[in-house]
């Protein structure tokens, strides 16, 4: 059975640090990519990081780029999110997702990634950063 399991989230102060991971049963990260999404009160989901751990291929959301790091260990199935420099507008709850081959070509091509190529969700960890 696949799934997912998010964690981490919290309350930090603007300028802070978070880190979320995302444990993984059912199959193994090189044969899927791992993305973090967020939602925002009353906002679309949006993708803001992804990792094809096969390759090593990263991708990150301009909104994100230089302050989160996304990382895989493969021996404990786990994939992280470091979160530093938060801002205010970084609250949002966050999803891990599982998504095959065209979630791998979204990364590896650094198309920002797409809802629709996932198809195993971990449940929200909610990351709020206070100003």
């Amino acid at each position: 059975e696949v799934q997912l399991q998010a964690s981490g989230g919290g309350l930090a102060q603007a300028g802070g640090s978070l880190r979320l991971s995302c444990a993984i049963s059912g199959f193994s990260l090189d044969d899927y990519a791992i993305g973090w999404f967020r939602q925002a009160p009353g906002k679309e989901r949006e993708g803001v990081s992804g990792i094809d751990s096969s390759s090593g291929t990263k991708y990150y959301a301009d909104s994100v780029k230089g302050r989160f790091t996304i990382s895989s260990d493969n021996a404990k199935n786990t994939v992280y999110l470091q979160m530093n420099t938060l801002k205010p507008e970084d609250t949002a709850v966050y999803y891990c997702a599982a998504g095959g081959y065209a979630a791998i070509a979204d990364i590896v091509t650094k198309r920002s990634p797409s809802r629709v190529h996932y198809d195993f969700w971990g449940q929200g960890t909610l990351v709020t950063v206070s100003s």
